[in-house]
C-alpha cells in the first residue's frame, strides 16, 4: 500500500475519496505500528523503539510530491513516509524492531541498525547499480542527529551536475537533473552546526533540495525556548528567502496537521526545486509526539497537563480524521470500522514478523540439543552438560547469544576427554562461528568485482624522454588524464578552483573543465564531505578535497558516522565511492601538524586510508581507485610537490594497489617501517647508519587500511630479526597500530632477538617553525640513534653506547 505520488486535479469525486482514505489507512497503520512497537520494546522482545508517531500526515504530503528517481536524506521518524512510496510494510517494520539478519526480511540494515532507521537498496546482491530512476530512493539513515544533512547537499548536487556537464552517462542515474532530493529532520536538531552548514552551502550552490522541518517544539526534554532562537527556525532563517535577483531559499510554514494545506505546500516545493533548482525549506510547525521520544523515556516527566492536552487536540491523525467526516468523505462508523481492521492487520503482521525472526533461531537450538544430548551421553561431565543442554531447550524464544554461549561452554566440560561427540561439538561451534559472524560483520568493505582491492598493479613507465619534474606536475597531469577519461569524475575544494589549488596540482583544470566539475567552495569540510558522499550515492565519482590533514577533523563525525558504516550498514546495498584528497606530513605549527592519523584509522574503518610517499604513488591510487568501488582517503606529501620526480610515460593509467608495502632499501640489520614524508628523514639516516655497519631495510607502507595483505613485512623481520616503526604521529597513534598488525597479525615476534621498538612524535601537537618540527617529531639524528641503541644492545663491542 503507498500513496500516489501524483496528484491528479482531475480526479473524480470518487476516486478523491479513495485516494483520501487510502492516505488515512497509511496514517493510522503507521501509528498502530508506533504503538504496538513500544510495547514489544518493553515487553522485551525488542532492544530500543523510536517511532514516527504525531508525523504521518505531512510525510503523507511528502510522498504525494516524491517521484521516481528522487532522494530522501532523513531521520527516525519517517516511517509513515516509506509505507507511503511503498518501501516499508508492517512486517518489515516489525521485522527491523527485532534486528532480523535476514536482508529479504529486513531489507533497510539486515538488523544492523535498530528500527526507525530506513534505506533503499540502490544495488544489487552483486553490487552493480539498479536503475535508480525506475524506483524511489532513500540513502541511509544515521542516529547522530543533523548527520544526514551533508550527504542530503551531495544528492541534491547530482542533479545540478546531471543537468549541466555534457558527456556523463546519465543511464539509471538522472532524468537531466530533475530529481529532488528530500531532506528531513526534527526542530530541535536544526540547531547543529551540520544544519546550518548544509542550509547555507545549499544556497550559494542553488541545488534541488527541499529541507522539512518537522517541528513538535522539543529536543527530547528540552522544549525550544532551549534550543532556537525565537523559538522558530524558519524565522530565524528569513534571510534565506529569496527576492527579486538574489539567490536564496523558498521558505514555506505549513501546520502538520493541516492536510489540504500540506498537499499544496509539498506539490509547490516539488515544482521550485525541480523545474528552477532552489532549495526549499519546509516548517512544519503544530507537530506533536504522543508516545514521547523514544521507548527510553515517558513524555510525561517533561510536559505538563496543559501541554499534553494540547498535543491529543492537535494530533495529525485525529485532524485528519474530523477532517474527513466533516468533509462528508467517511463517516464515523466508517472509520471506525477502518480503524478496527488496521488494528488486527498490524497485529497480524508483528506476529508474522516475530514468525520470521524467532524461527529459524528455534531451529538452530533444536539442532544444537540433539547433538549436546549426543555429547552429554559419551562424557564423564553428563550431569554438566545436561544441566545446560535442558537450560537451553526451557528457552522458548533463545537468541543466537545463548545458543553459542551453551555450547561453548558445554565444550570446557569435554575439553579433556577424547570422543567423537567433542569434535563434532567442536566442528558445530567453529561451522556455526563461520556461518553467523557474517551476518554482523560482513560488508564493511565492497564484496563486488570492482573491489579496489581486485584491481592490478600497473607500474609508471619511463623512457629516455622522460623529464625531472616537480612532483605537482605529475599529480596535476594525471588530474588531466583522468577527468579526460571520466566525464562522471569532479573535484571541489577550498582554493581547489581558479587557483588551481595551493599547491597547483589542479592548474589549469579548471579552464580547462569547467567550474562545475573543477571548482571552488567555502570553508565548511563537513559538507565538503557531505557533497562528495551524495554525488558517489548517485553514480559520480568525486574527489571530496580537503585542504589540509589537520581539517579532516572538521568532517571527521560524517566520515565516521556516515560514509565510513554506510556499505556495512546497508549489507552492500548502497555505497559511496567518493575519494578524500587532503595533504599532510611535516606541516608547521600545532593546527598544520599532520598528526591524527591514529586517530583516523580507528574512527573511519571502512574507508581505505593511504599515504603515498611522493605523487607518483599519490596519482597511481587515484588511478586505482576510479576502477574501483569503494571510498578512500589518500594524504599527498605537502612538502613533496616541489621536489623532483620523472615523468611517467603512461599518465592517467599507472595504478599504485592497495594494501601492498614496498621495499625501498635494502638491509639485514633490522626493518624500518614507516610511510608519507617521514621516509625521506629515514632515507637519509640510513645512509648514516650505513657509514657505522649497520645495514637498515626500508619498508614503505604505503597503504594503512588496508594493511600489507601479502604480509611481506613480517618476511623482512625473518631476515633481519629486528623491527623498528618510525611515526609521526603521538605516542601509541598509527605506530602501535603499525606494530599490531606486524607482531600480532604476522606473527613476526617469533623472528625477533631484539625488543621491537616504536618511534614517534612527542605527546603534544608540534610546534612552529623548523626546530619546533626537529624537537617535537622524529629527525635524522634521532631515527640513527635509536636504530644505533638497538645494535648496542644486541652487540655492545662493535656499538658501544653513544650516549
Amino acid at each position: 500500500m503507498k500513496a500516489n505520488p501524483e496528484v491528479n486535479k482531475d480526479l473524480s469525486f470518487e476516486d478523491f475519496k479513495a485516494e483520501v482514505l487510502n492516505d488515512y489507512h497509511l496514517a493510522v497503520t503507521s501509528r498502530e505500528c508506533s504503538l504496538l512497537g513500544r510495547r514489544e520494546v518493553l515487553s522485551g522482545k525488542a532492544k530500543f523503539g523510536i517511532f514516527g508517531d504525531g508525523k504521518e500526515v505531512p510525510q503523507l504530503a511528502m510522498a504525494k510530491a516524491f517521484k521516481n528517481g528522487d532522494f530522501r536524506s532523513g531521520y527516525y521518524r519517517d516511517q509513515t513516509f516509506m509505507m507511503a512510496i511503498g518501501k516499508l510494510n508492517i512486517e518489515q517494520f516489525f521485522a527491523g524492531l527485532y534486528a532480523n539478519t535476514d536482508l529479504k526480511e529486513e531489507p533497510m540494515s539486515a538488523g544492523r541498525q535498530m528500527g526507525g532507521h530506513f534505506s533503499t537498496q540502490s544495488l544489487d546482491e552483486h553490487g552493480n547499480w539498479k536503475n535508480l530512476l525506475e524506483q524511489k530512493n532513500s540513502s541511509s539513515d544515521i542516529s547522530p542527529t543533523a548527520g544526514q544533512m551533508p550527504r542530503l547537499l551531495g544528492l541534491a548536487q547530482a542533479s545540478k551536475i546531471y543537468r549541466h556537464v555534457k558527456g556523463i552517462d546519465t543511464t539509471n542515474f538522472s532524468n537531466e537533473g530533475n530529481e529532488v532530493a528530500w531532506g528531513t529532520i526534527g526542530n530541535a536538531s536544526t540547531s547543529e552546526g551540520l544544519f546550518f552548514e548544509t542550509i547555507n552551502a545549499a544556497g550559494v550552490l542553488q541545488v534541488p533540495m527541499v529541507m522539512s522541518v518537522w517541528d513538535d517544539e522539543y529536543g527530547i526534554s528540552v522544549h525550544a525556548k532551549h534550543q532556537t532562537t525565537k523559538e522558530n527556525i524558519s524565522e530565524i532563517l528569513k534571510g534565506f528567502q529569496r527576492e527579486n535577483d538574489e539567490k536564496g531559499y523558498e521558505i514555506l510554514r505549513v501546520i502538520g496537521w493541516d492536510y489540504p494545506a500540506l498537499i499544496e505546500t509539498y506539490q509547490k516545493a516539488s515544482k521550485i526545486a525541480r523545474e528552477e533548482h532552489v532549495p526549499v525549506l519546509i516548517h512544519v510547525q503544530e507537530l506533536t509526539q504522543p508516545q514521547g521520544h523514544s521507548t527510553s523515556g515517558s513524555h510525561e516527566r517533561y510536559k505538563n497537563e496543559e501541554r499534553l492536552a494540547w498535543e491529543v487536540e492537535r494530533d495529525c491523525n485525529s485532524k485528519l480524521r474530523e477532517w474527513i467526516i466533516a468533509n462528508g468523505i467517511a463517516t464515523d462508523e466508517d472509520l471506525s470500522s477502518v480503524e478496527k481492521t488496521i488494528k488486527k492487520q498490524v497485529r497480524d503482521g508483528k506476529k508474522a514478523a516475530w514468525t520470521a525472526f524467532t524461527q529459524p533461531l528455534k531451529n538452530e537450538k533444536i539442532e544444537l540439543v540433539a547433538l549436546l544430548e549426543k555429547v552429554a551421553a559419551a562424557s564423564s561431565n553428563k550431569v554438566f552438560i545436561e544441566k545446560l543442554k535442558n537450560d537451553l531447550a526451557d528457552n522458548s524464544e533463545p537468541i543466537r547469544k545463548d545458543i553459542l554461549s551453551t555450547a561453548r561452554k558445554a565444550l570446557r566440560y569435554v575439553v579433556n576427554e577424547t570422543s567423537e561427540t567433542k569434535n563434532e561439538l567442536a566442528a558445530w561451534i567453529n561451522s556455526y562461528i563461520a556461518e553467523v559472524q557474517p551476518k554482523y560483520s560482513s560488508h564493511l568493505y565492497s564484496h563486488s568485482d570492482k573491489s579496489a582491492l581486485k584491481v592490478q598493479e600497473v607500474k609508471p613507465t619511463y623512457d629516455d624522454s622522460s623529464e625531472e619534474v616537480d612532483a605537482r606536475l605529475v599529480i596535476r597531469d594525471n588530474f588531466d588524464a583522468i577527468f579526460s577519461k571520466y566525464p562522471e569524475a569532479l573535484i571541489f575544494g577550498e582554493d581547489a578552483g581558479h587557483i588551481g589549488d595551493v599547491n597547483q596540482g589542479l592548474e589549469g583544470m579548471q579552464e580547462k573543465y569547467g567550474e562545475l566539475r573543477v571548482s571552488d567552495v567555502g570553508i565548511r569540510e563537513a559538507t565538503i564531505l557531505g557533497q562528495g558522499i551524495g554525488m558517489a550515492m548517485r553514480g559520480l565519482r568525486p574527489i571530496a578535497e580537503i585542504q589540509y590533514l589537520d581539517y579532516i577533523l572538521y568532517a571527521l563525525q560524517i566520515m565516521s558516522d556516515d560514509l565510513a558504516s554506510l556499505h556495512y550498514r546497508t549489507k552492500g546495498r548502497q555505497k559511496a565511492p567518493v575519494i578524500i584528497r587532503t595533504r599532510g606530513h611535516r606541516l608547521e605549527g600545532i593546527w598544520h601538524s599532520g598528526s591524527q592519523m591514529g586517530g583516523v584509522i580507528h574512527l573511519i574503518r571502512g574507508i581505505h586510508v593511504l599515504v603515498p610517499r611522493n605523487m607518483t604513488k599519490a596519482a597511481g591510487f587515484y588511478n586505482t581507485l576510479l576502477e574501483g568501488d569503494e571510498p578512500a582517503l589518500i594524504v599527498e606529501c605537502l612538502n613533496g610537490y616541489r621536489l623532483k620526480e620523472k615523468m611517467p610515460t603512461n599518465i592517467g593509467e599507472f595504478k599504485t594497489p592497495l594494501g601492498v608495502v614496498e621495499t625501498i632499501r635494502e638491509g639485514n640489520d633490522i626493518t624500518l617501517v614507516s610511510y608519507g614524508s617521514t621516509l625521506r628523514v629515514i632515507e637519509q639516516a640510513a645512509k648514516e647508519l650505513q657509514e657505522v655497519g649497520i645495514n637498515a631495510e626500508i619498508i614503505d607502507v604505503q597503504s594503512l587500511l588496508p594493511f600489507d595483505l601479502n604480509h611481506d613485512i613480517v618476511k623482512s623481520v625473518a631476515k633481519t630479526n629486528r623491527l623498528m616503526v618510525i611515526d609521526e604521529d603521538v605516542p601509541g597513534g598509527a605506530s602501535a597500530y603499525i606494530l599490531n598488525e606486524v607482531l600480532n597479525t604476522q606473527n613476526a615476534y617469533k623472528h625477533l632477538d631484539s625488543k621491537p621498538e616504536t618511534l614517534t612524535a612527542k605527546a603534544h601537537r608540534p610546534a612552529y617553525g623548523t626546530d619546533g618540527d626537529y624537537f617535537s617529531k622524529p629527525s635524522v639524528e634521532d631515527v640513527f640513534e635509536a636504530v644505533y641503541n638497538v645494535m648496542h644492545e644486541s652487540n655492545p663491542s662493535d656499538f658501544p653506547k653513544l650516549r
